[in-house]
């Protein structure tokens, strides 16, 4: 068949510029109509679903054949008008611009024949189950659809068409490659009201299955053409999230938190396994690193062996070429972190040792850790040289020193919330026992005590014959919170493991053992307030817990000091700043408690009625009972307090609250303005009453044989006792005795009363006649 262009052509060669203009414009009608063909058809075929194949490769032809009779006639034409450019440039130009018009139609066309290509290769493929061959021409047709797109000869409806067909085929691929992931790996799930718990991890199983299948056509492994189609299409990675997902959920966690799981192996006939979990018997409330990382790796043995030992293509982004990773790399990516914090967080935490001791043997752990990460490495699931969790184990001083911290902590702190008023008894024999600790460093300090040991010998002739008791400085006899004796033994057990740790270790438990003295400043009177205040012995006991601290304070840093590093070595090492700090802690409380039984004895003696007309019963009995209830508040105050303040200090305060009623029995006394005969006699009735039993509250001592000593010297802790006994005397005294124990203002009576008390005691006790003011008279 004659070529079209060769018809246009003259004999001569020349082409005639009214010639070419005809056939440029019949040349257009074709192309216009072959556009309407091809599109007519493209909307039969993806629009309307009619069979068209054979009408399709008659366009394709046609399409083929006027692309080269363009080509053919757009040389032709450059050609001319490069010669005849001055003398025809319009009509050239106009011609030229026709000619562009059609040639992009034509590229139009040729994209559409490409998708269509494009789309018959991905039916195929897809038959034939060559799902990356098939992937890849689907993401040949995405492309000419993408182009046609950027081009505007294009019609909207034929595009809609495209498109609608690209994705209802993209979909139905991801189907097939679904169903066939579910073929290689099925999971058996707990049912969702059970998520959690051993029970939980017990009913997950996991089906691997890589074995090619027996029907359909596959020229190659069924599993890295799954895999790799899936990464074509952008939706491993949303498969993988979701594996590793539950994989962390349903293996590997329960796995690392429960000790008695462990993972079962069943391999199944072919290239399939089934991983299911079961229990063993164990004591241990939280599994051992070597267990852990054994049944970790028996799981991602088998994950590797069946389903993540494949290697996958990527597209490197700057330079355009493809970067081959292991699908084991990306699961790996996904589960490294959660997985190594799951592995910390329930294991390595715990295994840290209790003790410096211990640490060597720690060295084991780190050696398996490495172990575990060199495995998971050769099997691609891990990338990098160093990791958090290595980096967690390898730093295990660091570690040991802030558990070793907590731990005391929580141990202080459980102590100071426990019951104050178990006691136990301290006596100045009585001794914290201190590990031995080793000699101190060589250097200018074993030289400095060398010298003061020389001095000291060479002092020993010049000593005084008469020499302190050996418990001068030592803490009396009293009784303390046996939780109180178990905080100190405990801050000299943390500074004994301080002495034989390392550098950083020792400097963190020397300041554990300040906060745990800071703490109980904080904590205990806040925690026991309420009893405190309420309770007496509690508030006695309390007082004696802190001194028996700040006792022990004054001399702790002393004792470790030389055996400790910088800069605590070198005088940071003390604790005697927190002395005063406990001491005025544990007065301030026992002074509350003092003033709040002050409180109550002077309540208890304000309805005495201020011991006025004891003539009449009613009056009489309301004295007599307000003193009966303070000599038994005093008694019981007695009894509470026995064995628990020191001698001393029991002595003091009983004496105090004594003195306390006294001072205002004889302020009342004093102000009366008329006591009858009768009054007086019932007046030193409860004085007496008063002074008999006054000095039995004092029991400082279980055995009473030992409390008399204490009784005899009743005016040594109680400052108006001799005031109380001359009061009694004046009550039942002549005005002569009385002027007579006056003796011009140097007797006994005058040493405990004023002028004026004294005669306001008289013109009480006597009537006004001239003896009265005679007696008056000589009291000045």
């Amino acid at each position: 068949m004659t070529s079209f262009v060769a018809q246009v052509l003259a004999s001569s060669g020349k082409l005639e510029k009214d010639d070419l203009g005809t056939k440029i414009s019949t040349l257009s009608r074709r192309v216009e109509e072959i556009k309407s063909e091809v599109c007519d058809m493209i909307n039969k075929k993806y629009d309307e679903f009619l069979p068209s194949m054979q009408s399709a490769e008659e366009l394709m032809n046609q399409v083929n054949g006027i692309s080269g009779d363009l080509d053919t006639l757009k040389s032709c034409i450059e050609n001319e008008v490069q010669r005849d450019l001055r003398v025809a440039v319009t009509e050239f130009t106009e011609l030229k611009q026709q000619l562009e018009k059609n040639t992009l139609v034509l590229s139009v066309l040729r994209q559409l024949q490409e998708f269509d290509t494009a789309i018959e290769n991905y039916h195929r493929a897809l038959l034939e189950k060559k799902y990356i061959v098939a992937a890849g021409h689907l993401e040949k047709a995405q492309g000419s659809a993408n182009t046609l797109k950027a081009r505007k000869g294009c019609e909207l409806k034929i595009m809609k068409a495209l498109s609608t067909e690209l994705t209802i085929q993209k979909q139905n691929l991801l189907y097939h490659l679904g169903e066939e992931w579910k073929k290689l790996a099925v999971w058996k799930l707990p049912p969702s009201k059970e998520t959690d718990g051993l029970e939980s991890a017990l009913k997950t199983e996991l089906h691997l299955c890589s074995a090619a299948p027996k029907e359909g056509i596959s020229t190659g492994p069924l599993l890295p053409s799954v895999l790799q189609a899936l990464s074509i299409l952008g939706e491993l990675n949303t498969k993988i999230k979701f594996f590793s997902k539950v994989l962390l959920k349903y293996v590997l966690k329960p796995l690392i938190m429960y000790p008695s799981l462990h993972p079962l192996v069943n391999e199944q006939t072919g290239q399939s396994v089934v991983l299911s979990f079961h229990c063993m018997d164990t004591k241990l409330e939280h599994p051992s690193p070597s267990t852990v990382y054994l049944k970790l790796n028996t799981v991602l043995e088998q994950l590797h062996k069946h389903l993540f030992d494949v290697p996958l293509s990527e597209p490197v982004e700057r330079s355009g070429k493809e970067l081959t990773v292991t699908l084991a790399e990306v699961l790996g990516d996904l589960i490294w972190e959660e997985m190594s914090d799951c592995i910390i967080r329930e294991c390595l935490v715990y295994s840290i040792p209790a003790n410096s001791s211990q640490l060597e043997q720690y060295e084991e752990v780190i050696k398996e850790t490495e172990q575990f990460e060199q495995t998971l490495k050769e099997m691609h699931f891990l990338k990098g040289n160093s990791t958090d969790l290595l980096k967690y184990a390898r730093n295990v001083n660091s570690h040991f020193a802030s558990k070793k911290c907590q731990d005391v902590i929580v141990a202080a702190r459980n102590l100071m919330t426990s019951e104050i008023h178990n006691t136990v008894k301290i006596s100045p024999e009585s001794k914290v026992v201190v590990p031995k600790l080793p000699n101190p460093g060589t250097g200018n300090k074993v030289k400095m005590e060398k010298a003061s040991k020389t001095l000291h010998n060479e002092m020993m002739n010049l000593e005084n014959e008469r020499q302190l008791d050996q418990h001068t400085f030592s803490l009396p006899v009293c009784r303390i919170s046996d939780s109180v004796q178990k905080l100190m033994e405990l801050a000299y057990q943390t500074l004994s493991e301080a002495v034989v740790s390392t550098h950083q270790c020792a400097v963190q438990l020397f300041y554990t053992v300040r906060n745990i003295f800071q703490l109980f400043y904080d904590v205990v009177p806040t925690y026991h307030k309420e009893n405190l205040l309420k309770l007496p012995q509690l508030a006695a006991i309390h007082h004696n817990n802190c001194m028996f601290i700040g006792h022990h304070l004054l001399t702790l840093g002393h004792q470790f000091r030389h055996h400790l590093p910088q800069p605590l070595c070198d005088g940071a090492a003390t604790f005697v700043d927190l002395v005063p700090g406990f001491r005025r802690l544990g007065t301030e409380c026992f002074l509350a408690q003092m003033r709040s039984q002050k409180a109550e004895l002077l309540e208890r003696l304000s309805t005495a009625r201020n011991f006025s007309n004891l003539d009449d019963e009613s009056n009489y009995s309301a004295a007599s009972k307000a003193v009966r209830q303070v000599i038994h508040q005093l008694k019981r105050l007695g009894k509470v307090w026995q064995d628990v303040l020191p001698v001393n200090i029991y002595c003091k305060a009983m004496g105090t609250l004594l003195n306390t009623a006294i001072a205002e029995v004889i302020n009342k006394i004093t102000m009366l303005e008329d006591i009858s005969t009768e009054d007086g006699d019932r007046l030193y009735s409860l004085c007496r009453t008063i002074t008999e039993e006054g000095p039995q509250v004092f029991t400082p001592l279980p055995e009473e044989s030992k409390n008399k000593r204490y009784q005899e010297v009743v005016p040594v802790y109680v400052q108006k006792w001799m005031t109380f006994k001359e009061l009694m005397i004046v009550l039942q005294a002549s005005l002569q005795e009385i002027v007579d124990r006056w003796a011009d203002g140097k007797g006994p009576l005058a040493a405990e009363f004023s002028t004026n008390e004294v005669k306001s005691l008289i013109r009480a006790l006597f009537q006004n006649t001239d003896r009265r003011a005679a007696a008056l008279s000589k009291i000045k």
